[in-house]
């Protein structure tokens, strides 16, 4: 269990790149915008979506090099991707260059969401596969505090400290490149590509008392057909979970409030310096909830974790809305925020890549997360992009309350929808969930749920 401990929190720190990359640019926010006389469209869009639109290229087209180079090769490709991007930016002379730059940075991230998930999902066992590969998601919001922190320590460098704000990625990017080259491929992958030798190796690595000849034949078994899509009748249903768990997810509004964080709080009243210290206090909000929904995941269960969020959003944007609306003023807004943040990373936060991970059978499990991934990631490039002009032409309190009713529409879908994926194999999860007649939608444990 060591050894599966090690490669999936190497693997992980592709999240902690995820996250770091993401909120960065919100400290360089309005520098940017004033350093280039951009208008609220332009800075939107390009300046600071552009990253987002390469993440949106990066998770349409992440499954290929995912499933042809294998998940260890992406993950290092990845890494330098990061690196790249850092660098390149921080020495951008102009917001073309700049967007280019974190184009490329946007292409590993949405990679990341398909390779990371898939490989720590294919070498853990399933009992505690929820944990492990949410273990992406709690190095995602570890990025994410590092950023707020990093921003808030770096803006009073001079004129030039949006510079230092996303340049110092390319450190812990070095550092993931050369943890990367130290796992193992996914033994599931190495079976896909007929490599069953290198495959035995890993899986003996990972289990030396399984019976390896079972785990390689129901794999096989698994995966025998080759040449079937996502798009096909029977995987119709995991498609559709896919799909609506991506869409609740962005409409929940959490990358426009994590990309424009000091400019919301400054929207409610607070000074600068308040709004990048409340920013922190996000982060570290975000980081304890999500080792929250970590150590619970296996234990409740994806559903369960997904009605507690879903009612903490409703309450948290409800009451957001409300404090703009009334000019409620104070720590109001953070302090609901607060709650907001919590609400996510107990439930959706620590839900998504896990749940997306588990739903396909392995021989399409990597396209069918670049599906799940790519629905995320073009909503979380218009959402942001459009933030700054929606809250000139409609207000704050009309934004967040959309938010709030699109978190009713996610609570029927947790009802009524949503299965239950804790403690079963993947083999078992495919059986279920491609049958033609799904009763209530409602997965049983079979018997091999105790394989890896």
């Amino acid at each position: 269990m060591n050894k599966i401990l090690i490669w999936s929190v190497t693997a992980a720190l592709a999240g902690f790149l995820f996250g770091f990359d993401t909120v960065v640019i919100s400290g360089a926010d309005k520098q940017l915008q004033l350093l280039w006389h951009s208008s609220d469209a332009f800075h939107g869009s390009v300046v600071m979506a552009m990253a987002l639109w390469g993440t949106v290229v990066g998770a349409i087209f992440g499954g290929i090099p995912t499933n042809k180079l294998g998940r260890k090769k992406t993950l290092f490709w990845i890494g330098i991707l990061y690196f790249i991007s850092a660098v390149g930016a921080a020495y951008a002379n102009n917001p073309f260059v700049f967007a280019a730059f974190r184009f490329l940075g946007g292409l590993g991230v949405g990679a990341s969401t398909i390779a990371a998930p898939a490989y720590v999902s294919e070498i853990a066992p399933a009992d505690k596969r929820g944990r492990l590969v949410a273990l992406y998601q709690f190095n995602i919001v570890l990025g994410i505090l590092i950023a707020f922190i990093s921003n808030y320590f770096l803006k009073d460098i001079g004129e030039n400290a949006w510079r230092w704000m996303v340049g110092v990625q390319a450190f812990p990017s070095l550092i993931y490149i050369l943890f990367i080259l130290t796992i193992p491929e996914s033994p599931r992958w190495l079976l896909s590509k007929n490599r069953d030798e290198e495959a035995r190796k890993v899986l003996f690595q990972i289990d030396p008392t399984a019976n390896l000849t079972d785990i390689m034949d129901d794999s096989r078994e698994n995966g025998v057909t080759r040449h079937e899509n996502i798009f096909m009748k029977k995987y119709r249903f995991p498609l559709m979970l896919a799909f609506l768990i991506a869409f609740f997810n962005q409409f929940s509004g959490i990358n426009a409030f994590l990309y424009y964080a000091p400019r919301i709080f400054e929207e409610a009243g607070l000074g600068q310096n308040t709004a990048l210290l409340s920013s922190i206090g996000i982060g570290i909000t975000n980081l304890i909830f999500t080792l929250i929904g970590v150590a619970l995941i296996d234990k409740l269960g994806r559903k369960l974790l997904m009605y507690i969020g879903s009612v903490g959003y409703i309450i948290s944007l409800g009451l957001v809305s409300a404090s703009f609306y009334f000019n409620w003023g104070g720590l109001s807004v953070p302090i609901f925020l607060f709650l907001f943040i919590a609400s996510h990373a107990i439930g959706q936060g620590a839900v998504i890549w896990v749940f997306i991970s588990e739903i396909f059978p392995n021989h399409i499990r990597a396209s069918g997360q670049a599906f799940g991934s790519s629905v995320h990631w073009v909503l979380a490039a218009i959402i942001p992009s459009l933030i700054p002009m929606l809250f000139s032409e409609i207000g704050p309190e009309v934004v967040f309350l959309i938010f709030t009713l699109m978190m009713v529409l996610q609570l029927l879908f947790v009802i009524f929808m949503m299965p239950e994926t804790k403690g079963i194999s993947l083999e078992a999860l495919s059986e279920n969930l491609t049958k033609k007649n799904i009763k209530n939608h409602e997965i049983n444990e079979t018997s091999t749920a105790g394989i890896l």
